[in-house]
């Protein structure tokens, strides 16, 4: 069954900022912007989920460049919710993108980083269900 709270196709459903050192970026963005830091377990060391003050509600994600993440760019990076991973891998090959990184997967879905010809990175994500 699909998650009701999945975003829907099309729309940005996350974003995560990998980089060498996770907790100065959360330092950085908790002082600029009040985000919260939230300790998510990546088995051995943490990546943290900020959240808005106030609410609570979780905003964006600060990660270590290891693991899963080890090679990606220290940008932002959007994650956009697709219907089909493997179909929407298709289409950028065909549309002369590039597959940076083969699906994973992820809480809640599957995952892959692409660059489009612009030379622009971003993430399809396709929910689980």
């Amino acid at each position: 069954m699909a998650d009701p709270y999945a975003p829907p196709p099309g729309s940005i459903g996350w974003c995560d900022l990998t980089v060498p050192d996770a907790d100065r970026a959360r330092d950085f963005y908790r002082d600029v912007i009040g985000w919260a830091p939230e300790e998510l377990d990546m088995g051995g060391y943490a990546d943290y989920v900020m959240t808005q003050p106030g609410p609570g509600t979780p905003t964006a994600g600060i990660c270590w460049a290891r693991g899963a993440n080890e090679g990606l760019p220290p940008v932002w990076l959007v994650y956009f919710t697709v219907a089909s991973l493997g179909e929407s891998l298709a289409r950028v090959r065909s549309a002369g993108g590039e597959v940076l990184r083969e699906p994973a997967g992820s809480a809640g879905g599957r995952y892959a980083v692409v660059r489009d010809p612009a030379g622009a990175v971003c993430a399809l994500f396709e929910p689980a269900g």
